[in-house]
């Protein structure tokens, strides 16, 4: 059960290692294109239909012609990686259960947003668990974990793909297990993995409103939410060119969004929020240091590089960030 890319590699591993995969449960197509007349099947579905497996696409979980359908698959176990909320009717009904992969070392990043949030955070290591699903989210006991480093200038593209391959190899470990033990492997409850008096990190789902930049926050925090929101959904911020530009009688912002950065040592001299070009480079100063920006992206613009940028901006050599 699953949708997106990241589950593709648990689905392609559990088919390409021999395991009898039954039928996959996946989205209903999605419309796309301009008119929306266009249906657009999940890379799950894509997959599963290039290898002749059944796949079932409910709107509603609870619906009785989809249980129907799910029941006449007669699964012995129910793998879910990257789906939706699923009902006791569903995840109770193989007799090995049903186990999930998350990308995160649980209890820690429950949520939609792992991945994010961990670099946002700046964690230095992550990973991903298995755990058996019960009545709330990402709150199962726990089969197995396994850590996954996070190196300094990892982005959220390299840890999705470090991630994705973890918890497909885990998957198999986890399928493993459970038959190692007639589907009943020892387990951990989440309250016993942490004995931590300090709150829990978690993973929202996030939105527009969350990737915009607050450039009151020191250069390492900021650098850690670009990278945490590299590429998809791209770290934003407007600039206003500043009254030594020729523009400013125009007054007119622009929106751009930050995808690499670099903390610098050197102090510029410029106060906290401005964009400015020093040396054919680009920095942005922070409430707390300074950042070299290398590459972003104007609204409606391709992605680009700081020199494209400074040279597309002619006689600005500031801007105000907000």
């Amino acid at each position: 059960m699953g949708t997106p890319e990241f589950a593709v590699e648990t689905l392609q591993q559990l088919v390409e290692n021999n395991y009898p995969v039954v039928g996959v449960v996946t989205q209903p197509d999605r419309p796309v294109g301009r008119h929306g007349n266009t249906l657009r099947p999940s890379p799950v579905k894509t997959y599963a239909v290039e290898h002749g497996i059944p796949v079932l696409q409910p709107e509603k979980m609870r619906e009785e012609t989809f249980m129907e359908q799910l029941r006449a698959l007669k699964p012995n176990l129910q793998v879910v990686v990257a789906f939706r909320m699923l009902p006791e009717t569903v995840w109770a009904l193989p007799q090995y259960g049903t186990f999930n992969v998350h990308a995160s070392l649980l209890p820690a990043y429950r949520g939609a947003a792992p991945i994010n949030w961990a670099l946002i955070n700046g964690e230095k290591q992550t990973g991903v668990t298995t755990f058996f699903l019960d009545h709330e989210i990402d709150t199962g006991r726990v089969i197995l974990q396994q850590p996954v480093p996070i190196p300094d200038d990892a982005d959220v593209e390299y840890l999705y793909n470090e991630l994705m391959h973890a918890g497909a190899q885990l998957a198999l470990n986890t399928i493993d297990t459970l038959l190692a033990h007639d589907g009943c492997p020892p387990t951990l409850a989440q309250k016993d993995i942490t004995a931590s008096a300090t709150p829990l990190p978690v993973a929202p789902k996030i939105f527009n409103t969350t990737c915009r930049i607050d450039w009151q926050q020191d250069a390492t925090r900021i650098y850690n939410f670009i990278r945490g929101l590299s590429p998809i959904p791209g770290a934003w911020t407007a600039i206003t060119p500043n009254s030594n530009s020729v523009e400013q009688s125009s007054n007119q912002s622009y929106t751009i969004k930050i995808y690499r950065a670099r903390v610098m040592e050197e102090d510029l001299g410029h106060p906290s929020g401005q964009l400015v070009i020093e040396s054919r480079r680009l920095f942005a100063t922070c409430g707390r240091g300074t950042l070299e920006i290398l590459e972003l992206q104007m609204a409606g613009k391709r992605r680009m590089v700081a020199a494209d940028f400074i040279n597309g901006m002619r006689n600005i050599e500031s801007w105000t960030l907000g």
